[in-house]
């Protein structure tokens, strides 16, 4: 089982670890407001402390984490703090919220993975995406649609497009099948184009373009 710390319990944290934890995630969270981590202790590991001072998250577990990510909101400071910490206690991934796109370039340069934007990811797709092994890849469009990578609905499997109905079932259209290639057993895909006599097999990846709300449906 993957676990996944969380520094920083306000609304977005709370939310990520929630969905975290309702996904199956062992979840770490601290957070130096002790009311908040009483909240969390229902669905989390919760721990009140400073994640500015590096023996506090080296105390609390943070070292044998998977992935952290550094929710603190409005103090840039403490979060270029606890990001740099992250880091020094050899974290595989560390996700870094930031406040403005200066901010973000801060976290970026210090060594942050990835760094995400409140009024850009939402925090039940991001535990989505860190708490599967196989990551689903999302690129956002406009507003409310998006392309994203998920794997064939089990039902579907070895049905063609057309058996399965699967546009007017999920309202979403396959752009193309990412199929494993046989000949590169190490993990390589080939690029199908699908036609509605195409076969859906299992373990294909189907590239899929509709509204944001169906993808998270078949998701």
């Amino acid at each position: 089982m993957k676990r996944i710390g969380i520094i920083g319990a306000g609304r977005f944290g709370m939310a990520l670890a929630e969905s975290l934890a309702n996904a199956g995630v062992d979840v770490v969270l601290i957070d130096r407001n002790r009311p908040a981590m009483q909240n969390a202790s229902e669905f989390a590991t919760a721990l009140q402390g400073d994640a500015t001072q590096p023996h506090v998250l080296e105390e609390a577990g943070f070292g044998d984490c998977d992935v952290v990510v550094v929710a603190i909101g409005s103090n840039i400071e403490a979060s270029i703090m606890a990001t740099t910490n992250c880091k020094e206690l050899g974290i595989p991934r560390v996700v870094a919220k930031a406040s403005s796109e200066l901010h973000g370039k801060i976290l970026r340069r210090i060594g942050a993975d990835t760094v995400i934007y409140p009024d850009r990811d939402s925090a039940h797709r991001l535990a989505r995406t860190i708490a599967n092994h196989d990551a689903i890849d999302f690129l956002e469009v406009s507003d409310g649609y998006s392309i994203a990578e998920v794997d064939v609905p089990a039902d579907m499997a070895d049905m063609t497009l057309a058996e399965a109905d699967f546009r007017n079932k999920t309202g979403l259209t396959v752009l193309c099948i990412r199929r494993q290639n046989p000949e590169k057993p190490e993990g390589e895909r080939q690029i199908v184009i699908p036609s509605a006599s195409g076969v859906m097999k299992a373990g294909d990846r189907l590239i899929v373009f509709g509204e944001t709300k169906k993808i998270d449906m078949l998701s």
